[in-house]
């Protein structure tokens, strides 16, 4: 049986959705012991909500189980695509199920910020009088997008993103799984795939599964029947299409990348020939002029922060005068950077705080340096016991800003060459003080 023969065309995570809170993963504070949405559940005794938390994390999911489980009529809308009419269209079907039937209505929301606030006023008075229970799911701070009225009539449940271990956890099932995941296909999945889906899914189980699904199919069986799915092949599922944009030749890349070795090498007579090659042949100045401001960053940095100032200097310069007097400028930016002091630091910085993101995925920010303009965000802890460094001497104060996990990275090295020497020593003293109040 192929991969995408099974019973329904339905994508690997709507066919994970769990059908209970036992079955639901994550989420603890509000689906474990205690929870307010268990306690609800166990209660019978569901009251209009807004589930805000980030994409995959389980919003649609738990409307459903609430409404399962007290056998509540279940509807839903999105707000993209859905207007005044769709609205009364559900109201007036579940003033029929309360009337007619004796049941209770579930109308969940996706995505309630899309609705503007004529809309979301549509929904006051069938709330207050208990013709729905509105289950709200947003992505966006409710603070903002969500009125006032219907604000203070819903409690805001606030979901995380799934941690790595409830994530392996969630994947392992739809492995395992023969009834409704990919337990028939005798699935081997090594240990460094798992990792990678788990982390690069940035704690959305809907992400992870999906891609799952496709590694799962890019991995061949073997001869046995089974199939052993790679970190390789979780990379390429992961993978997206990069567009090529540039169409000019192989000696357009060739003389580029010989004018940024010669300025990297602080040969600036090299640098000049390659710089006036270029513009002989007729490469457009613009084009080298960018090239330049990338290098200003990349080669050069902290170590001479004018490169940059120079570099963008040089490029408002040639605009206002163009060919040929403005190339003038060029050449006169070429030859500062070659002859700059030279620092990759904030080249390698960057490099390596992406490879740590896409390892570690987007994790929250510490409550301590979150914004709170809203009274619902400082009750939750935002901003809570920050210290303000214009209050401490030298307006340093030893305190975290790196999330949870991450603690104490070490992403920015500068060199001791040129300014960067200055900001080494700088942030050398720093360390000293965090080392002694530690």
């Amino acid at each position: 049986m192929s991969l995408f023969e099974r019973k329904n065309d339905e994508p690997l995570a709507e066919k994970m959705r769990p059908q209970t809170l036992d079955e639901f993963i994550g989420q603890e504070a509000v689906v474990g012991q205690g929870g307010i949405v268990r306690r609800a559940v166990e209660a019978d005794h569901i009251f209009s909500m807004i589930f805000w938390g980030p994409p995959g994390c389980g919003k649609t999911t738990l409307a459903r189980i609430m409404a399962n489980a007290t056998k509540s009529h279940f509807m839903q809308l999105s707000a993209v695509g859905s207007g005044v009419k769709q609205i009364r269209e559900v109201v007036e079907e579940a003033k029929n199920r309360r009337d007619f039937h004796a049941q209770k209505s579930i109308l969940f929301v996706d995505e309630i910020h899309r609705f503007n606030k004529a809309q979301q006023d549509g929904f006051l008075p069938h709330v207050e009088s208990g013709v729905i229970t509105l289950i709200g799911a947003t992505t966006e701070n409710p603070s903002f997008e969500v009125i006032s009225p219907l604000l203070s009539r819903c409690r805001v449940v606030v979901l995380r993103p799934l941690s790595s271990e409830d994530m392996k956890t969630v994947i392992q099932h739809a492995v395992e799984d023969e009834d409704r995941g990919l337990g028939v296909y005798r699935i081997i999945l090594e240990e460094e795939a798992r990792e990678l889906l788990a982390q690069g899914a940035d704690g959305d189980a809907r992400k992870a599964l999906n891609t799952l699904e496709l590694a799962v199919f890019l991995a061949r069986p073997e001869e046995s029947g089974s199939r052993v799915v790679t970190a390789e092949h979780v990379a390429q599922a992961w993978q997206k299409k990069q567009l090529n944009y540039d169409k000019d030749g192989e000696q357009h890349y060739d003389i580029i990348s010989a004018l940024h070795k010669s300025m990297r090498g602080s040969d600036p007579d090299a640098s000049l020939y390659w710089l006036m090659r270029m513009l002989s042949a007729g490469e457009d100045p613009l084009y080298v002029a960018r090239r330049m401001v990338r290098f200003a960053s990349e080669d050069v940095g902290n170590a001479d922060p004018h490169a940059l100032v120079v570099s963008m200097a040089a490029v408002q310069a040639y605009q206002f005068l163009g060919s040929p007097e403005g190339e003038l400028a060029l050449v006169q930016a070429c030859l500062y950077l070659a002859t700059a002091p030279k620092s990759n630091a904030a080249y390698m910085a960057q490099k390596l705080v992406r490879k740590k993101i896409s390892q570690t995925g987007g994790k929250p920010v510490p409550m301590h340096i979150r914004n709170a303009p809203t009274g619902l965000m400082k009750e939750l802890g935002y901003g809570a016991e920050y210290k303000y460094p214009h209050d401490y001497e030298g307006a340093y104060v030893p305190e975290e800003y790196l999330p949870e996990g991450l603690e104490g990275t070490s992403f920015y090295k500068p060199t001791p060459r040129g300014y960067e020497s200055v900001i080494k020593k700088r942030m050398d003293h720093w360390a000293g003080i965090k080392k002694e109040k530690s």
